[in-house]
């Protein structure tokens, strides 16, 4: 059934706060955890990032989908994310490459959707009472019965969301525009278009696989490397790529981006916290320790590495210093990028640090071949600040020790598929 502009919709959190609006998209109800997102573009490509499932969007910027929406920009094979919430859907966007509306597509995408919601207030909810449950209806506009239904709904922690949005079928991807010069396997735990470009178009040919495949398989693939790939949710149930990463560490290069970075910090023993509204949008400060150079990076995340369970600090590599902060920005502003001692795997640095908040954005492993980030060098914010790290892994196939020093200057200078 069409929507028309008007139809009533509620908003309802677990803590009972309500936002009234109007329906857009598919009618009917959706529950997730609420976060929301700051970026002023990329709408399309939000919604379509597989590390969204499992939860329902609130977009800061107030008019979205003012220059519509198009196949190309698709970041998977659908749209995962549970719900979208907007101050005002844009239903006349004006753009050459656009062929539908934001509503349309979130429609034929099957996303349940609110418009009309004062999401200024919204956020400013979530960012003092911590992200929740909430629920989506324009269908029961009743509070009561919406309240009873959220009691039912699972939360993030514990759940393997992985499995929903992983591929079931290994499928190979060749080089972009350049010549083949490495083989990686891609372990799929909700992997983005962009990523596969990024790597594509560093001379990478692709095999992309199911997020449970094992060791044994990977390395009969015969790869020059290893990619862990972002995904959704809390990376705590997902074992089987633990257990992988555990077997492949120090056999082959490894890379993990967001959900893989903290799989890779799993399997290196480290803690995962929950964050109170986590990373989302396109414009938060990171600083490479290793070059003092500073990213705009684009973040999804919910859950994050404690640096401090990785092991206690080596003293003559960390700036004299024996003792962990909890503010990780103390590293940035003494411009040292510390070293742990991890029992299974030797020396590892804190190579990246956000500026917002002081959590861990990266590391990289000093005795074996392996680095993760925890944000995204394919979207493209900066615009270019982060594209070195597909640069860096391909260093990192070859051997380099150099791998992660490269400034964001002289990634301007390479053509597709040339290295550093």
């Amino acid at each position: 059934m069409a929507l028309v502009k008007g139809d009533p919709a509620v908003l309802l959190l677990e803590d009972g706060t309500v936002f009234k609006g109007y329906a857009c998209g598919k009618r009917g109800e959706a529950t997730g955890e609420v976060c929301f997102n700051t970026s002023l573009t990329g709408y399309q490509e939000i919604a379509s990032d597989p590390s969204y499932a499992g939860q329902i969007v609130t977009m800061t910027y107030p008019q979205i989908g003012n220059y519509g929406t198009n196949a190309e920009d698709m970041q998977a094979r659908q749209a995962f994310c549970d719900g979208f919430v907007v101050r005002d859907l844009c239903d006349k966007p004006h753009n050459f490459r656009s062929t539908s509306t934001m509503g349309d597509f979130l429609e034929a995408q099957g996303v349940v959707g609110i418009e009309g919601v004062d999401t200024r207030k919204l956020v400013r909810h979530i960012r003092d009472a911590g992200a929740m449950n909430g629920i989506i209806s324009s269908e029961d506009t009743d509070v009561d019965s919406l309240a009873a239904k959220l009691k039912k709904a699972p939360t993030l922690v514990g759940r393997n969301l992985v499995d929903k949005v992983s591929v079931t079928e290994p499928y190979t991807l060749p080089p972009y525009n350049c010549e083949k010069r490495f083989r990686v396997v891609a372990f799929d735990c909700g992997i983005k278009t962009g990523i596969l470009a990024g790597l594509a178009t560093n001379g990478c040919e692709v095999v992309v696989v199911p997020y449970d495949t094992s060791a044994k398989d990977v390395l009969a693939c015969k790869p020059d490397g290893v990619f862990v790939s972002n995904g959704p949710g809390d990376p705590g149930p997902v074992t089987a790529v633990q257990k992988t990463i555990r077997e492949l560490l120090g056999k082959k290069p490894l890379f993990g981006i967001c959900l893989g970075h903290q799989l890779i910090s799993l399997a290196a023993g480290a803690d995962i916290e929950k964050l109170k509204f986590g990373h989302h949008g396109g414009n938060q400060p990171v600083m490479n320790l290793r070059t003092g150079t500073v990213e705009i990076t684009a973040q999804n995340h919910g859950f994050g590495q404690v640096f401090s369970s990785l092991g206690k600090l080596i003293p003559e590599e960390s700036g004299g210093f024996t003792d962990h902060v909890d503010d990780l920005r103390f590293w940035s502003e003494k411009r040292i990028a510390p070293v742990v001692d991890n029992k299974d795997y030797g020396r590892i640095q804190l190579t990246h640090v956000n500026l917002n908040d002081g959590t861990p954005e990266g590391m990289s492993f000093l005795d074996i071949p392996a680095f993760s980030l925890q944000y995204h060098p394919e979207a493209s914010p900066g615009p270019d600040d982060s594209k070195y790290l597909f640069c860096a892994f391909t260093r990192l196939m070859e051997g380099r020790e150099d791998y992660l020093d490269i400034e964001v200057r002289e990634m301007r200078t390479f053509k597709a598929g040339e290295v550093a």
